[in-house]
């Protein structure tokens, strides 16, 4: 295979759910069940789509504890800005509690994969933070924040903007530091005029032979491992030559895979056929259609390939569901005996770990 050999990621990794809310209500283990007659995929959407945000379970039989899961942007051992789903204290202003856990020997510093940091320089501390009807979300930090390495400025930002836009209530990020607005950065002279935005990207690469004047961007979830066989997902902005159909360039360039060089790793073999990829006519819907290829020996799909075009099509497209499909065939076999029918949403945890 070009671009590595493929890893398995763990099978719990894969799972049906709600479009990522940065915050999201879990509880302990609870005990397995027999499955209902009807199909689980189904199921699981209609108790997934019943439970509100900010619901929390009581959890007394399992033996856990109530907390919040949150998505937050760290950076790992190869330099990637990852995002890492992390079990935080039930507490008010999650979003300001996701900011907190950045800051470099903060709170969530015993928390990470062996290999991970975060980008938040140490003693940064978040003065306020205001969301407003807008969606835009103003950050004020102390004075730490503009004591970084300049290596890291990028990487700074991209984690602070996709882990407040993690939350549904934000679109934008607007920094001050100590009530003052900060035009740019102080090392390398990015530009903050404009409020951050998904629109700036995340680990950014340009694909070969591109204009760099005529590109579009498309984002891409590969796998990334650490040495402790922690397995994630790693969001890569790749910039291709201009194109009107960005839902078919995603699937194309997913199917190339990574670059070689990055160390990424993907579940997609790059003899796979795309036959089809479309949209419903408000977007809401990606239709994707492969062929055999897509398929194992044993008839079944790997569940990571199957997470890696729905994460990348979701941030890439924006649209709500993927329906995925072989040959036509909507009813997918994935490994681990499950049956996907019914078009699959955005995980609610995206990495999820427990040190």
């Amino acid at each position: 295979m070009k671009f590595g050999k493929p890893v398995r990621f763990l099978a719990a990794v894969f799972a049906l759910g709600l479009i990522t809310s940065g915050c999201s209500a879990t509880k302990g283990q609870s005990k397995s069940i027999d499955p209902p007659p009807e199909e689980a995929d189904v199921m699981l959407q209609k108790a997934l789509d019943a439970l509100s945000e900010e619901d929390l379970v009581k959890d007394g039989e399992a033996g856990g504890t109530n907390s919040l899961q949150c998505t937050v942007y760290f950076k790992d051992s190869n330099g990637f800005v990852v995002p890492v789903s992390l079990p935080m204290a039930d507490e008010s202003k999650p979003a300001q509690k996701a900011l907190e856990a950045m800051v470099e020997d903060g709170p969530a510093k015993s928390m990470l994969p062996k290999g991970f940091t975060a980008l938040l320089p140490k003693g940064t501390v978040v003065n306020s933070l205001n969301i407003d009807k807008n969606k835009l979300a103003t950050v004020d930090f102390s004075s730490e924040f503009t004591q970084y390495n300049g290596q890291d400025e990028r990487k700074m930002l991209e984690a602070l903007t996709w882990t407040l836009t993690s939350f549904p209530t934000v679109e934008k990020v607007k920094i001050l530091v100590d009530g003052q607005v900060l035009p740019e950065m102080p090392e390398l002279g990015t530009p903050l005029n404009e409020p951050l935005s998904r629109m700036m990207g995340i680990n950014i690469e340009f694909a070969p032979g591109v204009d760099p004047g005529r590109t579009t961007p498309v984002v891409l979830y590969f796998k990334g491992s650490t040495k402790e066989n922690f397995n994630y997902y790693v969001p890569v902005t790749r910039l291709i030559s201009r194109t009107e159909d960005v839902a078919q360039a995603t699937v194309e360039e997913l199917v190339k895979g990574p670059d070689i060089a990055s160390g990424l790793m993907t579940a997609l073999t790059s003899d796979i056929k795309i036959i089809e990829v479309s949209k419903s006519a408000d977007n809401s819907l990606v239709s994707v259609d492969f062929g055999r290829a897509f398929l194992d020996a044993d008839q079944k799909a790997s569940p990571e390939a199957i997470q890696e075009v729905v994460l990348s099509l979701i941030e890439t497209i924006h649209s709500e569901k993927i329906q995925l499909s072989v040959n036509g065939n909507t009813t997918i076999q994935a490994s681990g005996n499950q049956s996907i029918s019914q078009p699959v949403t955005k995980p609610t945890h995206i990495n999820p770990y427990k040190a």
